[in-house]
């Protein structure tokens, strides 16, 4: 991974966003307090398939799941693998908790909370995927730091990626979109775009679900919504 020094605004040391909305329903509530705890990621020690399901499987991470729905699609089509996801929005989580019940997911865990804190304990070359689907745009300069995408957070997901492991990028702010694919331009030695034309990020991929948000994004506020696939490099050139 590449050293960064303290105060690089490249470096992010922490997830920001809010963390509580409307007060939950006593239903998600309910999930939160009796389902939460059976799923969470553990507190401490190393983060594998392992440790989490019992065998070692194919390993996916989702940063930031908003309410679940990418997740919980995944999880229900590959069965066979884990699912990671974190995000530190409890209606969010209570959200995820619903499809986690409801589709009867036990290749499911959540940590309620920062992501880079649950990733930095994944052992390097551990995820077969990882995913940051319409992440905080952050748009004014001022916070730029504050956005996922930049420099730090990209080595630890390479870092963290095998060999061959995809990173799936999505969103539909133009001024992120720019900021993305000038930081995944500084990342070439560690990942392979794999787009040929335009309509290879301007069409959702197969197995890639249209989300809630993503619809309102389209018929409410008319954005058009980009889709990237990343994949990493066998050998680094770091």
């Amino acid at each position: 991974m590449t050293a960064h020094k303290s105060g690089d605004p490249t470096t992010l040391n922490r997830l920001y966003g809010r963390s509580k909305g409307k007060p939950l329903r006593a239903g998600q509530q309910d999930l939160v307090d009796r389902l939460l705890p059976q799923i969470s990621v553990p507190d401490e020690g190393p983060v594998t398939a392992t440790a989490l399901f019992g065998f070692d499987r194919p390993l996916h991470f989702e940063i930031g799941f908003g309410g679940g729905e990418h997740m919980a699609y995944r999880a229900d089509m590959l069965p066979d693998h884990g699912f990671i996801g974190a995000e530190p929005f409890i209606n969010g989580v209570a959200q995820a908790l619903t499809h986690v019940r409801d589709a009867h997911l036990a290749n499911v865990r959540i940590h309620h909370g920062d992501a880079l804190e649950v990733l930095r304990r994944i052992p390097d070359g551990a995820l077969s995927f990882l995913y940051l689907l319409h992440p905080d745009p952050w748009p004014k300069a001022r916070h730029a730091k504050r956005r996922m995408m930049n420099d730090g957070p990209v080595d630890l997901f390479a870092a963290k990626l095998k060999p061959g492991g995809e990173f799936r990028f999505g969103t539909d702010h133009a001024v992120y979109l720019r900021h993305a694919l000038m930081v995944m331009r500084r990342h070439r030695h560690q990942f392979d775009w794999l787009c040929e034309k335009p309509a290879d990020f301007m069409t959702r991929p197969g197995g890639w679900p249209e989300t809630r948000y993503e619809a309102k994004a389209r018929a409410v506020y008319g954005h058009e919504v980009w889709y990237f696939r990343f994949r990493r490099k066998a050998v680094s050139a770091a």
